[in-house]
């Protein structure tokens, strides 16, 4: 995180002449609230022509205002004992079945009640610090509302090794859905760029240029032509940001519960996010160099649908 002070300077205009200065700076500065630059003033980091002033000082016309914001506090991240459902674990590797609706890693707003706070517990001190305090172990995610497997590593060494690995496209990662419409092809790839969507910058989308290679093999495991719908198992070559569901609602396919890219397709079921689960992770183990193999079981709600659908 940026640990420097950010510095916002004005030159009053003769409009403002008179005005308190705390009432000048929340209108200049429409992105923070009045009672958090009063905050700032009572904290001396607002300077009037070079002095620190009052949240009541009037100002006058040409007066020369500073103010600094200093850094976001990066909060501790704290263990908590969270059961983990382990697939594999020695003194270099730990990969666990996670769970709907947990993050992966604390974030703005989100410091508690994450996969890393439960590793945290779990491994005490044993856990790989090249991601910083916020992602201890982690070398890769998953949604969310995607379950399934997830590797940690718990050394720096395992940790570049496994990273190495992902950036090599050489670990197997399987995963299983369930997405809209009956596709006809038993197998499919879907090769395409992916990169921030131009209309929404919160989302991904297929790009003509300025995104990143994505590769999706895709195969049929099961049609339920009644329901208008297809449970799929997807291979990734490469692993992009939402990639599979990016990928299977450009084909027309978007998953089942996918609140982002589903469109307004809607089903008789009620689902917290996407149909998606990380069933398969393959990987060389960094120290052994054997390979590696674990499987999730699907999850309850994923294992209800398949019975359900028709």
């Amino acid at each position: 995180m940026d640990t420097a002070n950010k510095l916002f300077e004005y030159v009053v205009s003769d409009e403002y002449e008179g005005l308190r200065i705390d009432k000048l700076l929340s209108e200049l500065s429409p992105s923070f609230s009045r009672t958090y630059i009063k905050k700032l003033i009572d904290d001396k980091k607002v300077f009037c022509n070079g002095k620190n002033v009052k949240a009541s000082f009037s100002i006058s016309e040409n007066d020369y205002i500073k103010m600094e914001i200093p850094p976001a506090e990066i909060p501790e991240i704290l263990p908590q004992d969270i059961p983990l459902d382990i697939l594999y674990e020695d003194n270099d590797v730990l990969v666990v079945n996670k769970p709907k609706d947990m993050v992966v890693h604390p974030a703005a707003g989100h410091y508690k009640d994450t996969l890393v706070n439960a590793v945290m517990y779990h491994c005490h001190d044993n856990l790989s610090g090249i991601n910083g305090v916020m992602r201890p172990g982690i070398v890769h995610r998953i949604d969310k509302d995607t379950t399934g497997s997830v590797i940690i590593c718990k050394n720096d060494n395992a940790h570049q090794n496994i990273a190495l690995q992902l950036k090599e496209h050489s670990i197997n990662r399987v995963y299983h859905a369930i997405c809209y419409g009956v596709i006809k092809e038993d197998e499919g790839t879907i090769k395409t760029l992916i990169g921030r969507s131009p209309s929404d910058r919160k989302k991904m989308a297929v790009v003509t240029n300025g995104g990143k290679e994505a590769i999706t093999h895709f195969r049929v495991l099961k049609r339920f032509e009644e329901d208008n719908m297809t449970y799929i198992e997807c291979r990734l070559e490469t692993g992009r940001t939402h990639q599979i569901r990016v990928h299977m609602s450009y084909i027309g396919h978007p998953l089942l519960g996918d609140e982002v890219y589903a469109g307004n397709r809607k089903s008789r079921f009620k689902l917290d996010g996407q149909c998606l689960h990380a069933k398969t992770l393959g990987f060389i183990h960094p120290t052994t160099e054997e390979y590696i193999e674990t499987d999730a079981p699907l999850p309850e709600y994923f294992s209800h649908l398949l019975n359900v659908l028709k």
